[in-house]
């Protein structure tokens, strides 16, 4: 993958995970505060746990970081993938993201 292409994937993650923040908050009272600067936005929730994701731009990688851990993703060509074989990145934003609201979110792409 070219720098060029990393970088309008990696947008277009940002994008839809802010989006999805947007509709969380229209759709429920879970109150995600999500904010973005640069290539990192930081998710931060009721009980003030947060989440970050940034743009690892050198690696052409997404990390994210959560209670549950620390991740490393890379894009396959059609979906963004732990490099240690442990899903896809919105699936485990879900699922993170769910653990620490105490209720169910769904992000997507």
């Amino acid at each position: 993958m070219t720098d060029l292409e990393y970088q309008d994937r990696a947008e277009a993650l940002l994008r839809a995970i802010e989006l999805a923040c947007d509709r969380i908050n229209e759709e429920t009272d879970a109150d995600l505060d999500n904010q973005r600067v640069g290539g990192m936005i930081t998710i931060t929730f009721a009980n003030r746990s947060q989440i970050v994701i940034n743009l690892q731009k050198p690696l052409h990688e997404v990390w994210l970081a959560a209670r549950a851990g620390g991740f490393h993703y890379k894009h396959d060509g059609a979906s963004w993938l732990d490099t240690k074989g442990n899903g896809e990145f919105f699936e485990n934003l879900s699922r993170y993201a769910s653990e620490q609201a105490g209720r169910t979110l769904c992000f997507s792409s």
